[in-house]
């Protein structure tokens, strides 16, 4: 009881610092497993992703971000572990026995879904970059799973790189509708797809 209600405070903390709002076009929350893949400009994109979810669908998403980031001090670390649940990537780390993709699906299972940024670091908030490979694979590895592209507004100016605390602005997360890899699609056709979803949130 006392999780669930830090989480809901500090969703509400989240959408309150960020202004933000969300918008669907063609697709509704759901508790079904998703992959939620948006672009990416700030630290602060998980999190607030995360906190525009509905509370049922939100306890059943699981953001994925860079464990060299939210390991660093116990603030960071309790909250990306005790409340957003995130599943944490070893960046430097990464092997072929124990990809991100295959942890991604262990950790989730049947139940959980993501929430994930294929362009990998973060980019300068004026374009969608090219989508790296992960995306492809973990569709390939679980075809069941509904692929939800998300547009972040704004983020970027909310917390620029170098600053520490957030500047009051409004934003604007936009869900899309739902794309899955079609049988015998090429990977770099899939990404640029996919990509493409993120970009005409963007330009709509």
């Amino acid at each position: 009881m006392e999780t669930t209600l830090t989480i809901n405070i500090l969703a509400l903390i989240a959408r309150l610092l960020s202004g933000a709002s969300a918008r669907w076009i063609d697709s509704q929350p759901d508790t079904c497993q998703r992959v939620y893949f948006a672009n990416h400009t700030s630290h602060l994109d998980p999190l607030v992703l995360w906190s525009m979810l509905p509370a049922e669908v939100r306890a059943r998403t699981r953001p994925v971000a860079a464990k060299d980031y939210w390991t660093a001090g116990r603030i960071r670390y309790y909250g990306a572990t005790k409340v957003f649940n995130a599943i944490l990537i070893d960046r430097k780390e990464i092997k072929v026995h124990q990809s991100p993709v295959d942890l991604m699906i262990r950790e989730i299972g049947n139940r959980d879904s993501l929430i994930v940024f294929p362009e990998g670091g973060r980019g300068p908030g004026n374009q969608v970059r090219e989508f790296k490979s992960g995306l492809y694979y973990l569709c390939k590895k679980r075809p069941d799973l509904e692929a939800i592209p998300v547009y972040i507004e704004n983020m970027n100016r909310i917390l620029p790189r170098g600053h520490f605390l957030p500047v009051p602005l409004l934003t604007c997360i936009t869900f899309g509708p739902p794309i899955w890899l079609e049988a015998g699609e090429a990977k770099a056709d899939f990404l640029a797809r996919a990509r493409q979803a993120v970009v005409r949130l963007k330009e709509g």
